[in-house]
This record gives structure tokens, C-alpha cells and sequence, in this order.
């Protein structure tokens, strides 16, 4: 019973509305998350007034932003509103802790994105390697690895 009243006060206080994860994940929006998906506390998902995707057997760090919003021009003063772009991860994706996965952002499936990298709005292959700021894309890293993974499973 304490257990529920403290949430309960907790959503009160912080605005983090609950969610199946972690009671310090921020989930803005209706983000459309997929299966078997873990995200780590701290972390933030905005899918407000846009589509954000997180497809099956995704695994996304602590302390990671999928923010599909950016309001600098409008704290600027140079736009009225602010600008918002779709987020995508297909299945199987990776988020290393402390990584921001900007608007616009499509990342295909089986790919990593390491932890601390900053990812702009770009189409990403399936099966790449995704480091730095600015990013840096390693096309196909894992394209082998996984092909002979699945090769040896169905055999």
C-alpha cells in the first residue's frame, strides 16, 4: 500500500507517468514501443505530436534521450514553434547509456549505437556500428556476425 502511494506521489511530482519500464523512465507522448524491450532508468522518450518507433528486442541504456522535438530556434526567437521530427529504431537495436537520438533519426535493424554518441537526423543501414559526435557510421559491423548467428541456429 505505501509502495502505491508513494508512486502515486511520485507521478505528481516529477511527471513521469508510469510505465511497464523503469519508474524513472519519462515517457512523453505515445511513443510506439515494441516487444520484449528494455529501457533504462533516467531515460527520456518525447513522442509528443510526432511518431516515435522502438520495434521488438530493443535494449536502450540509462540515462539515453530519444527526443523527436527541437526548440532552439524557438527559444531563439527565430521560429514561432517547435520543430519535430519522426524517430525510428527497427528491431534489434542497441542504446549505449548516454547517447541522444535526435529527430529525424531512422536507425535500421541489428545496429549499436555506443554509448555517449549523439545521432542526427539520418537514415542508418541495418547492422551498423554508430559512434562519436559527430557520428560517425561503420556500415555493416555486425552484418557478418549476425548472418552466421542465425545461419547456426537454423542449421
Amino acid at each position: 500500500m505505501k509502495l502505491e502511494i508513494f508512486k502515486s506521489l511520485f507521478e505528481k511530482l516529477t511527471h513521469f507517468k508510469a510505465n511497464r519500464f523503469h519508474a524513472l523512465v519519462w515517457i512523453n507522448g505515445e511513443p510506439d514501443i515494441g516487444k520484449n524491450v528494455y529501457i533504462g532508468g533516467m531515460t527520456e522518450v518525447n513522442a509528443t505530436q510526432c511518431t516515435v518507433k522502438i520495434g521488438d528486442n530493443c535494449d536502450i541504456a540509462s540515462f539515453v534521450a530519444i527526443n523527436a522535438a527541437d526548440s532552439h530556434k524557438l527559444t531563439l526567437g527565430i521560429s514561432d514553434k517547435v520543430e519535430r521530427q519522426d524517430i525510428i529504431l527497427e528491431h534489434n537495436v542497441f542504446v549505449g547509456s548516454h547517447s541522444v537520438i535526435k529527430g529525424g533519426a531512422y536507425i535500421g535493424h541489428h545496429s549499436v549505437i555506443a554509448a555517449g554518441t549523439i545521432v542526427e537526423a539520418k537514415k542508418i543501414p541495418p547492422y551498423s556500428l554508430v559512434i562519436g559526435n559527430p557520428m560517425q557510421i561503420k556500415k555493416d559491423y555486425y552484418k557478418s556476425a549476425c548472418l552466421q548467428t542465425k545461419k547456426n541456429n537454423n542449421e
